[in-house]
């Protein structure tokens, strides 16, 4: 195994992380969803936008993933290589927490529609933006790690 095999490690890792955390996060939405949506099927708009959120860290996770195997070569040092490893551990990290936890803020906003008359959909949807931001931070820190090497 050459060092070209950490890195691909790397964005490998970071895509899974991506796509474990946003299956994770729309599962606990979507799960609040069915429940409401029996209640009141009129909350359907709602309920999908606020559950399809976690799907996000996935892409984020593929961007990292995308940026680490193109800079893979078969010259590449070793310390390059085990820092696209690192910014693909970082990225599986942030985006997997981050889309689980967005599932559970989305649940906790889908589960007050009724009560709410869906009017808690706009505040639901800034309080998932806010935990979305450290999706967005791990692909920041992520491709900076890149860029330094």
């Amino acid at each position: 195994m050459g060092p070209e095999f950490y890195a691909i490690l790397g964005g490998a890792l970071a895509l899974a992380g991506g796509l474990l955390g946003s299956s994770v996060g729309i599962a606990i939405a979507a799960s609040a969803g069915v429940s409401i949506l029996s209640e009141d099927p009129k909350q359907l708009r709602n309920v999908l936008i606020l559950a399809a959120l976690p799907a996000t860290q996935t892409f984020y996770g593929l961007i990292i993933m995308l940026t680490t195997l193109t800079g893979v070569t078969p010259e590449m040092s070793l310390i390059k290589a085990l820092a696209r490893l690192g910014a693909g551990i970082v990225g599986m990290v942030a985006e997997a927490a981050s889309a689980t936890w967005q599932g559970k803020v989305c649940a906790s906003g889908i589960s007050m529609l009724i009560k709410t008359r869906g009017k808690i959909f706009v505040n639901a949807m800034m309080m998932a933006v806010y935990v979305e931001l450290f999706g967005v931070l791990g692909l920041v820190f992520g491709m900076l790690i890149m860029a330094l090497f």
